[in-house]
C-alpha cells in the first residue's frame, strides 16, 4: 500500500507538470538572451573573463533562490542602465542551478546565492574574481562600484577601450579654449565625491564627435576662467573655437548624457562587431548535412581530408559545448575505424545524433546573424565559412599545443592547409576552388608561423573582396570594402607618401581580438535538448552498409546555396556589425536531408528524474497492476478469514 501511494504521488506530479510543460522552464530562466547582459556558462566563463580586454561584473545565482528571483529585475535594470559601458565593463550572470555549471561554480568556490564577483581587465588564468560584499546592492551603488573597478586599474592593465576617468587640471584644459578641433569637448566640473562626470564619460563611450573630460570644483583657476559657480556643470568647447556654458534642466547624469548625445554631428559609433556562434553552427550544419551529402561515400584522399577537417574543428572550435562534443565524437569515431570506405549516411546519423548521446548536438537550422544578407542568396554560407576559418586561425595562435598528436602539428600553417584541401575537394563551386588554389599556390607555402597564418587569410579575404566589389553577388546593404573599416580599427589604417597602407601589427592585434573566444556571442544559437543517456553497453555509433543514394539537399544546392547557381566563398566579405534594431536573424526552412538536428527527443524531464512518455506509460501500467494485485490479496484474505471462522465454529460445537 505504501509503494502504491508513492507511485500515485509521482504519477500525479508527473501529470501536473506534463500538462504545464512551461512551468519548469519559466522558473529556471530568470535571464534570457533578450536581456541586455551576458549569460555565461561553464564553457564560456573563463574564455570571457580571463585576459579580457574589458572588466567584468558577474552575478553567480541560483534559479531556485528566492532572493535571486526577486533581485533579477534590479540586475536587468542595472544592465540596461550601463549597456553603453560594455567596451569598458560588462555585466553578466551565471546560473549555478544548471547541472552543466555545477563544476565551474565549485571551482570558483560559489557557496551562497547571489554571489557577486568582479574581474579586472587582462586578469590572469588563476584569477577567480574579487567578491563584492556590499550590503547596498541597488543600481546606483553597484554602478558606482563599476566606476571604482575601472578607476582602480593601472595604466598598464586598463581596459583597452576605457577612456581616462581621472580629473584634468586647469593647466591641461585652459589651453584648449579657442582651439579648432574636429569634435566637441565637454568639460564636466563637479565636486570631488561626485560620480556624475565619470558616468557621463562612460555613457558617451560608444559615441563619436564629442570627448568628455572631468574637472574638480577645487580647481580655482579653472572656475575663475570659466565663471562656474554651481556643480555639477558642463562647459562645451565647439569645433569652431567658440565655447559656452551649457544649460541643463536638472544637474543629473541622465540630462548631461542626453544633451551631449543630441549635439549636431554626435552619433553612435559602429563598435567592434561580434562573431556569432550561430553563424559558425550554421556553417557546420550546411557543410555536414548539405554540402557533404553530394558524396555518397568517403574513401581514400577524400576520407583523409574530411578526418583532418573534423579533427581541426574539434581541437580549435572555441567555447566547448555541444558542437565541440559532436566534433570530438565524430573525430574519435573516424580515427578508430579501420575501414577504407565510409558511407555518408553513417556520418549523417552521428551528426543527427540518432543514438541520442547526451550533450551531442548541432542545430538543423540556418541562422545567419553576422552573415545575414539583405536578401536570400547573398552572404550566408560562404561568409560563415570564411568566419569559421578566421576563428580557427586565431584559436590556433591562442592555443598552439591544441593540435599535438593529431598528425597536423608538423605543418607550418595547418589551418590554411586543411582549408585549402577542403575547398579543393568538397566545396561545391569549382570556379571558387580554382581561384583559391591559385592564390594558395602562389604564397601559402611562404607562411611559416601562426601570426603569418592569421594575416595570410585576412589578406586573401581582402583580395577576394576587391575582386568581387560591385559584382552581382555584392550585397548593396553590405558593400565589399577594405576590412576592418576605419570605424572598427582606425589604427589599422595609415598613409604613406599619400597612399593608404595597412599597419600589420595593429591589424594582427585587431584580428586576435575580433575572432577571439571572448568576442564570440552565443546569442541566437540553438539550445540543445536534454537527452537521456544511451542504454549501457550501446555502441554510440554503428557503421552501416552504404544505403540508398542520399538526395536530401542536392549537390547543386550545396554548391551554390540554392537554385542550382553556384556561388563562390569569395562572394561574402565583411562581417555584419551588431544586428540593427528590428532586423532579427532570418530563420530559414530546414534544408531537406538536414533534419534530425541532434535527435529531437520526445522526453519530458520532470522533477529532475528523467521521466519520458514511455516511463509514464510504464508507471500507469504498474499502478494498475499493483491495484489489481492488492484487490486480489484483499479477496484472498477475505475468503481465508471466512473459512477460518466456519472451521473454528464447528470445532467449538
Amino acid at each position: 500500500a505504501l509503494m502504491s501511494a508513492r507511485v500515485s504521488l509521482l504519477i500525479f506530479a508527473a501529470v501536473v507538470l506534463w500538462l504545464v510543460p512551461g512551468s519548469l522552464g519559466t522558473a529556471a530562466r530568470l535571464y534570457t538572451e533578450e536581456d541586455p547582459l551576458v549569460i555565461l556558462s561553464s564553457s564560456s566563463l573563463k574564455p570571457s573573463v580571463i585576459n579580457s580586454s574589458s572588466a567584468w561584473l558577474v552575478q553567480f545565482f541560483s534559479s531556485w533562490c528566492g532572493h535571486c528571483i526577486q533581485y533579477s529585475s534590479t540586475w536587468k535594470a542595472l544592465a540596461q542602465d550601463v549597456k553603453d559601458w560594455q567596451q569598458a565593463v560588462s555585466v553578466a550572470v551565471l546560473d549555478c542551478a544548471q547541472e552543466e555549471n555545477f563544476d565551474i561554480c565549485k571551482e570558483f568556490s560559489i557557496k551562497f546565492y547571489p554571489t557577486f564577483r568582479y574581474f579586472r581587465a587582462h586578469s590572469p588564468d588563476t584569477d577567480r574574481g574579487t567578491p563584492y560584499r556590499g550590503a547596498d546592492r541597488e543600481i546606483q551603488s553597484v554602478r558606482q562600484l563599476m566606476v571604482n573597478i575601472l578607476q582602480n586599474h593601472t595604466k598598464l592593465d586598463r581596459p583597452d577601450h576605457c577612456p581616462p576617468l581621472e580629473p584634468y587640471s586647469s593647466v591641461e584644459l585652459l589651453p584648449l579654449l579657442g582651439q579648432r578641433s574636429d569634435h566637441y569637448t565637454a568639460i564636466i566640473i563637479e565636486e570631488p565625491d561626485s560620480y556624475v562626470g565619470r558616468e557621463v564619460i562612460l555613457d558617451l563611450l560608444q559615441y563619436s564627435g564629442v570627448e568628455v573630460k572631468r574637472a574638480l570644483s577645487s580647481d580655482l583657476p579653472l572656475l575663475d576662467a570659466l565663471k562656474i559657480t554651481t556643480f555639477p556643470s558642463v562647459y562645451l568647447l565647439h569645433p569652431n573655437t567658440t565655447h559656452t556654458h551649457l544649460h541643463v534642466q536638472k544637474r543629473l547624469r541622465f540630462f548631461f548624457s542626453s544633451l551631449l548625445r543630441t549635439l549636431p554631428g554626435v552619433q553612435r559609433q559602429m563598435g567592434a562587431s561580434k562573431v556569432y556562434a550561430a553563424d559558425l553552427e550554421s556553417a557546420l550544419h550546411y557543410l555536414l548535412r548539405v554540402e557533404l551529402a553530394t558524396h555518397n561515400t568517403l574513401e581514400g584522399e577524400e576520407l583523409k581530408i574530411f578526418k583532418d577537417f573534423v579533427t581541426l574543428v574539434a581541437k580549435l572550435y572555441p567555447g566547448g559545448g555541444s558542437v565541440v562534443k559532436l566534433m570530438e565524437t565524430l573525430s574519435d569515431w573516424l580515427l578508430s575505424l579501420p575501414l577504407p570506405r565510409i558511407p555518408y549516411q553513417a556520418v549523417l546519423d552521428l551528426v543527427d545524433n540518432k543514438m541520442r548521446i547526451s550533450g551531442v548536438f548541432l542545430g538543423a537550422e540556418l541562422r545567419w546573424v553576422g552573415c545575414q544578407g539583405s536578401r536570400a542568396g547573398l552572404r550566408g554560407y560562404p561568409c560563415s565559412l570564411w568566419t569559421l576559418f578566421h576563428v580557427l586561425t586565431v584559436q590556433h595562435d591562442a592555443t598552439p599545443t591544441a593540435l599535438e598528436n593529431t598528425g597536423l602539428e608538423g605543418e607550418a600553417a595547418p589551418v590554411l592547409q586543411v582549408m585549402r584541401r577542403y575547398i579543393r575537394t568538397f566545396f561545391g563551386c569549382e570556379e571558387c576552388g580554382r581561384h583559391f588554389e591559385q592564390a594558395a599556390a602562389v604564397s601559402m607555402e611562404k607562411v611559416q608561423d601562426r601570426e603569418g597564418q592569421i594575416l595570410w587569410l585576412w589578406n586573401q579575404h581582402n583580395m577576394v573582396n576587391y575582386r568581387l566589389a560591385g559584382s552581382l553577388s555584392d550585397d548593396p546593404l553590405f558593400p565589399k570594402a577594405p576590412w576592418p573599416s576605419p570605424s572598427l580599427c582606425s589604427s589599422c589604417h595609415e598613409e604613406k607618401n599619400g597612399v593608404h597602407v595597412w599597419n600589420h601589427g595593429n591589424v594582427l592585434f585587431f584580428l586576435r581580438q575580433h575572432y577571439g573566444a571572448s568576442n564570440m556571442s552565443p546569442k541566437y544559437s540553438l539550445t540543445p535538448p536534454r537527452l537521456p543517456a544511451p542504454p549501457p553497453g550501446t555502441d554510440p555509433v554503428q557503421t552501416s552498409q552504404p544505403q540508398e543514394e542520399h538526395h536530401g539537399g542536392g549537390g547543386g544546392a550545396a554548391a551554390g546555396g540554392g537554385g542550382g547557381e553556384r556561388k563562390e566563398p569569395e562572394e561574402k566579405f565583411e562581417e555584419q556589425p551588431e544586428p540593427r534594431p528590428g532586423h532579427q536573424a532570418l530563420r530559414e526552412e530546414v534544408l531537406e536531408g538536414g533534419r534530425g538536428g541532434g535527435g529531437g527527443g520526445g522526453g519530458v524531464w520532470i522533477l529532475g528524474l528523467g521521466f519520458n512518455s514511455v516511463d509514464m506509460s510504464l508507471c500507469v501500467v504498474l499502478y494498475v497492476c499493483s491495484c489489481l494485485f492488492l484487490m486480489l490479496l484483499f479477496f484472498f484474505f477475505k475468503v481465508r478469514s471466512r473459512r477460518w471462522k466456519l472451521r473454528h465454529s464447528r470445532l467449538h460445537v
